[in-house]
């Protein structure tokens, strides 16, 4: 296979696959030329600014990295377009060791692991097949777990913190910060409660330490094999809170239930766009014929679902739409028996503002009002953008209704703000 030449201010050095650390006899183990010549251009390529949110590895592109959603080249001498196989030895380092997510990347196509770089940061990494070549998107992980106060969480979220048993959801496209909401609930927990935690991740983005409780972190591939599997586990070891990367399937959902039935509670995420939408998903996991069991066991075990959507705010950076269904009467209900006219989950969170509730449009709404988002902005990432119009009617300027769908669709990547991007 071929090296990969890295440019002389790195190192004189070639990194080549399969290299990952070459202990000294009678010394501890070191890093090798290779892997200090690969992490040398992680480097520089974070170099180019704090808020770079990934790094792109390209046949015949350079190196890239995304900066508040758009991608742009890191010049490199002797990496200007980068070849297929200098692709594959960066894949081969970092899966060195990893058998299981070596048969992945063979069998499925793409693998996910985490990568780190001591001093600098953690990576959540996707090596994946393309045209025949391998390709590496790798995702930048804060070194310091997000704080709530930090983030300006509304009330409803910070007080999942509170919540002794129950499932807790928080959904959105790929991109709109659910692992980072969780980051900051798992933190505020740890800060103020004396609990088991265990969390099952693919892979772990955040690194939590122990404070007043005491934190257990599964990654998948390397810990466990799937999250069903050690989401059962983690119904023997005692835990108050478990922590699900996602549900993913019908038996992940199954025993998420279970656990939070039993008195535990459950975090998770799903990749729907809200809190509708998410009790729409879990329910057609099932058959039809389980249909009412499934709508009854989830009306009495949910707590909250809470659903984000990121979009550019005015002055640069992104921001953040938060919409929560909170579990009451009324909620449980709809959930149970289904909506019908008149009795909407939208209505059930528009009318329950003093319990924590609130919508994408309300909070649309406030933004356009406070001069947070501009209206065409926020029209564009409204639930019912036609509504919203309507409620910002007495607002000067000419209205301007998007064209297309809104830009909040399940399958699309939203751009990234510094500190709540995963």
């Amino acid at each position: 296979m071929n090296d990969l030449a890295i440019p002389s201010e790195y190192t004189s050095a070639k990194l080549q696959p399969n290299m990952a650390f070459a202990p000294q006899s009678g010394e501890a183990p070191v890093l090798s030329k290779n892997v200090q010549s690969f992490q040398n251009i992680l480097r520089r390529m974070l170099a180019v600014d704090p808020k770079v949110s990934d790094l792109i590895f390209s046949p015949g592109r350079p190196p890239q990295v995304e900066l508040t959603g758009d991608l742009q080249g890191v010049p490199i001498p002797g990496l200007d377009q980068l070849a297929a196989a200098q692709i594959k030895a960066m894949a081969d380092l970092m899966l060195e060791g990893n058998e299981q997510g070596l048969e992945t990347l063979e069998r499925r196509g793409s693998t996910d692991i985490s990568y780190s770089v001591n001093g600098l940061c953690r990576f959540r990494v996707n090596i994946f097949k393309q045209r025949g070549t391998v390709a590496i998107v790798m995702r930048v992980i804060p070194t310091t777990v997000p704080n709530w106060q930090e983030l300006n969480l509304p009330v409803g979220v910070r007080n999942v913190s509170e919540l002794k048993n129950g499932l807790v959801l928080v959904t959105g496209p790929t991109g709109s910060g659910k692992s980072t909401t969780l980051a900051a609930v798992i933190d505020l927990i740890n800060d103020t409660k004396k609990y088991h935690i265990v969390t099952i991740e693919d892979p772990i983005e955040f690194s939590h330490e122990h404070k007043l409780s005491t934190i257990h972190q599964r990654e998948l591939h390397s810990d466990t094999p799937d999250f069903a599997l050690a989401l059962r586990a983690a119904l023997r070891q005692a835990p108050k809170v478990i922590l699900v990367g996602e549900m993913r399937d019908r038996e992940t959902i199954e025993v998420a239930l279970e656990a939070a039935e039993t008195g535990h509670l459950v975090l998770s995420t799903l990749h729907t766009i809200d809190a509708a939408k998410t009790i729409d998903r879990i329910i057609g996991v099932f058959p039809k014929t389980e249909e009412a069991a499934i709508r009854t066991r989830l009306s009495q075990s949910f707590r909250r679902i809470i659903s984000q959507r990121l979009m550019p705010k005015v002055g640069g950076g992104r921001t953040a739409a938060i919409e929560i269904l909170v579990s009451n009467s009324r909620t449980r209900e709809y959930i149970e028996k289904g909506e019908k006219e008149g009795r909407s989950i939208v209505d059930a969170m528009n009318d329950g503002e003093m319990e924590g509730m609130q919508t994408f449009d309300r909070e649309l709404e406030k933004m356009i009002r406070g001069g947070v988002v501009k209206r065409e902005v926020g029209l564009a990432y409204a639930t019912n953008a036609n509504n919203l119009a309507l409620s910002i009617n007495d607002l000067t300027g000419e209205t301007v209704l998007p064209e297309a769908e809104p830009e909040h669709k399940e399958t699309e990547a939203v751009p990234e703000i510094e500190g709540f991007e995963r």
